[in-house]
């Protein structure tokens, strides 16, 4: 299996983890949920565009992409401040609260980092295994 495929194949499994998981975390009821509804979003957020992105391009630079998927997540969170009526409506559907939030809030910007440091970590790791499993074939 080529290092591309091996990249691409734990990306999409990645994303077929962090997806349900995001989506449960808006659902969860236990102990926690606060933090859980609020954050854990946050965190499974990042990783599910760094897996994405990297599946479509498995070479990518992990801190670049990183980087990357941190500015901009990071300048749609500002963009919660902005509320026109039209930016209200998207928002108000679950598509777009999903992908452009409801509210601003301080405090994702720490979990966006934890989020991207670890998909960071987990990209390299996907491609480090994948030419490691490359040169071992």
């Amino acid at each position: 299996m080529t290092s591309d495929r091996t990249t691409r194949l734990l990306c999409a499994l990645g994303l077929g983890i962090v997806i349900p998981l995001g989506l449960g975390s808006k659902v969860y009821t236990g102990w926690g949920q606060a933090w859980v509804d609020g954050y854990s979003g946050d965190i499974l957020f990042e990783l599910a565009w760094i897996f994405f992105i990297a599946c479509l391009r498995p070479r990518i630079s992990a801190w670049k992409l990183s980087l990357w998927v941190f500015g901009l997540t990071s300048v749609v969170e500002a963009l919660q401040l902005w509320q026109p009526a039209w930016l209200q409506a998207i928002r108000a559907t679950l598509p777009g609260k999903l992908l452009l939030g409801s509210q601003f809030v301080w405090a994702d910007f720490l979990y966006y980092a934890i989020g991207c440091v670890l998909g960071w970590g987990l990209l390299v790791t996907f491609q480090n295994w994948g030419r490691t499993s490359r040169r071992s074939a």
